[in-house]
């Protein structure tokens, strides 16, 4: 009887609870009856991780770090999580029907994902506005303003930058062993055109991917010192020397490149693989290629270890920080939870940012299992469950692995410092009035551009490619995109 009574005690208890509960201020609604306190007065949240280093996680080993996260965390913050860690290629239709299903409440999402991306996510109103939990904060006050500054849309936080470097610059990788073996004088490359003595090296000594561009369009990537590339695509930017709207099918720099793009594929220093969207991802992880696109990063070092051989790097343009590199990785919670569910959700966020015990779990996971310390460095065994600090939180919480200079904190927080802030810095483009004839250039860059920038023309054919390319995308609404940019972009400017 006594258990009996107790019980519906509780359901009452439970029913007060959510009918009390306080509505989401980015929905209007109020979700309080979704769930908030467990049975040991916990605010249980779902967290969902994408994992980019094995194929999937192990479900047995995910619930021993979910435990041992939950006994660290239970006498430091009200918080016990539920975690679900996802491979890379299931991670946005799963997580996006979680989000969809009240299910996902704290989620890992980054500007260049297509289902999942920042600005699909702040469209469909599908993330919670932490604009009013974040200030005064532990997790706040972890993360420079000027990154925060950037994260932000239409003046509103709905995401989480992870802390590592915050801007956008690229260079150009390429294996020592080639350098040494062919003579290169590596200083005379300042732009792609200075690479072809190069490459032609190269293709007569049967190198099978003299230019590896995997995939990538590198226009938008190379020409980022003349171009602020706005809406992700090489379609529309910013002239830097004008600080204009430009079409950037109409630039001579752009036909000229695509022209460079077509003789080196003909001459078969780009592979039709590229074209075709055929080329082996471990391509690069191979001895078959000489250059590749690198992003650049506080510690280039690291490509020798991502590529398994060693690396050297060429530094090809400025970096900016801009309002898409501070979100290439970045946490947001789901728009679907109660003002105390995204309270917990920070205060999660805050311990993990500031407590690397913490973060080590999250990461790595558990010492002995998922690694090993030696000399105070993680040395990852793998297989299990195995995350990189990129994609986890803030570089200056995560434990070093083995390999990474001990003061990794203080080279990323220089390489931030010293940035150059983006002239578009701080804007977000409304795709609302347009965003049919948007999708649908959009696709048409996948039918002709993509193709067009990975050398799969001819060179004679290049104009006549490229005029039926801007055809079809008039016909599609192209001017009537491009002119809601620049109207959006003037009206930006004259706020700031």
């Amino acid at each position: 009887m006594i258990k009996r009574c107790l019980s519906v005690f509780i359901a009452v208890l439970m029913i007060i609870t959510s009918l009390s509960g306080c509505g989401n201020a980015s929905s209007g609604t109020s979700n309080a009856s979704n769930g908030a306190l467990t049975g040991d007065d916990k605010v249980e949240i779902e967290i969902y991780h994408c994992t980019f280093n094995i194929a999937s996680a192990d479900s047995a080993e995910v619930q021993a770090v979910e435990d041992s996260i939950n006994k660290y965390i239970a006498d430091k913050i009200n918080v016990k999580i539920k975690l679900t860690d996802l491979g890379q290629g299931e991670y946005e239709d799963k997580c996006n029907l979680a989000i969809a299903n009240g299910e996902a409440n704290l989620f890992w999402t980054a500007s260049w994902l297509e289902a999942l991306s920042t600005d699909n996510l702040v469209s469909r109103k599908a993330v919670f506005d932490l604009s009013e939990l974040l200030p005064g904060t532990a997790l706040y006050d972890s993360i420079p303003k000027a990154v925060w500054d950037s994260s932000r849309y239409n003046g509103k936080d709905y995401f989480i930058p992870c802390y590592k470097e915050s801007s956008e610059g690229y260079d150009l990788v390429y294996p020592t062993e080639k350098a040494l073996k062919y003579g290169w004088d590596l200083s005379s490359v300042k732009k792609l055109a200075d690479l072809e003595p190069m490459l032609e090296q190269m293709k007569r000594d049967g190198v099978k991917y003299p230019l590896l561009m995997q995939k990538m369009p590198f226009f938008s990537k190379f020409y980022l010192d003349d171009y602020e590339f706005i809406m992700g695509s090489t379609l529309i930017a910013v002239d830097r020397s004008t600080d204009e709207v430009v079409d950037c099918l109409t630039l001579p720099e752009y036909k000229a490149f695509l022209k460079l793009m077509s003789r080196w594929a003909e001459k078969g220093y780009i592979s039709d693989e590229e074209a075709t969207k055929t080329i082996p991802e471990n391509a690069i992880n191979t001895t078959d290629w000489g250059f590749a696109a690198w992003w650049d990063v506080p510690y280039n070092d690291v490509a020798s270890a991502t590529y398994g051989q060693d690396c050297g790097i060429i530094h090809m343009t400025k970096n900016y920080l801009n309002s898409s590199s501070t979100l290439g990785s970045c946490f947001a919670v789901s728009s679907a939870c109660t003002d105390e569910q995204a309270k917990a959700c920070v205060d999660f966020m805050g311990l993990m940012y500031t407590d690397s015990i913490l973060a080590g779990l999250f990461t790595f996971g558990i010492e002995g299992t998922d690694y090993d310390l030696e000399d105070g460095f993680v040395v990852k065994k793998g297989g299990l469950y195995d995350h990189s600090s990129w994609e986890s939180g803030s570089i200056a919480s995560i434990p070093l692995e083995a390999g990474e200079p001990e003061n990794k904190v203080e080279l990323y927080e220089r390489f931030n410092n010293n940035s150059v802030e983006a002239l578009a810095n701080g804007f977000r483009f409304d795709f609302s009035p347009v965003e049919a004839e948007w999708t649908a250039c959009i696709g048409l860059f996948d039918q002709y551009g993509y193709a067009l920038e990975q050398g799969g023309c001819a060179a004679t054919e290049v104009d006549a490619a490229l005029e039926k390319f801007r055809s079809e995308l008039d016909a599609a609404g192209y001017q009537k995109v491009l002119a809601e940019v620049i109207n959006q972009y003037g009206v930006w400017k004259a706020s700031k």
